[in-house]
């Protein structure tokens, strides 16, 4: 009978044991989207002041404000697409890191040669994740052109190459109008 009664203490503290690390799984899982959503606006990279020129120059931008009514946001170009779950965060994390390294223990933020890396190493795969019919362009036949030129002639050839100056740049305001 004692035997019995062991086993049934065993399945119900297991059993009990499997929902607290299920519940504590979820509680883990809700935190971290909460921290990743959280730190993802523009308005907290802007609370780093070695990063808020950087998100000016963009609210005056085209990713910022378009006739299309899309907006592109800091992470999705400075970072991989969320789809990509390990790699976003890990890449999210390092460079959360490094800007606090960067701001405890640097001297005065370097934001042209910042720039520079970031346009020297931004990969084409970053701008075709929003940008994907680069090559059939039945609105512009020009850029469609000039795409399939760049793009055809030379693959290696960066998106970076042509639109450095169209994120970054200081201007007062930007238009949607085309005029």
């Amino acid at each position: 009978m004692r035997g019995g009664y062991l086993k049934k203490k065993v399945v119900y503290i297991s059993f009990f044991l499997i929902i607290l690390a299920l519940f504590m799984g979820f509680l883990a899982t809700a935190f971290t989207y909460k921290i990743m959503t959280a730190t993802s606006s523009p308005e907290f990279c802007a609370s780093c002041h070695e990063i808020a020129p950087a998100v000016e120059t963009w609210s005056t931008s085209p990713h910022a404000s378009n006739d299309k009514g899309f907006r592109a946001t800091c992470i999705d170009c400075h970072l991989p697409p969320p789809e990509n779950t390990i790699e976003f965060f890990f890449l999210k994390t390092k460079h959360g890191l490094k800007d606090v390294w960067a701001h405890l223990f640097y001297g005065e933020y370097d934001r042209e040669k910042m720039q520079k890396r970031v346009h020297d190493t931004m990969e084409n795969s970053t701008c075709t994740k929003c940008h994907s019919n680069l090559l059939y362009i039945q609105t512009d036949r020009g850029a469609m052109k000039a795409h399939r030129e760049a793009l055809y002639s030379d693959p290696q050839r960066s998106c970076m190459e042509c639109h450095a100056p169209l994120v970054h740049i200081n201007r007062e305001t930007y238009s949607v109008d085309k005029d």
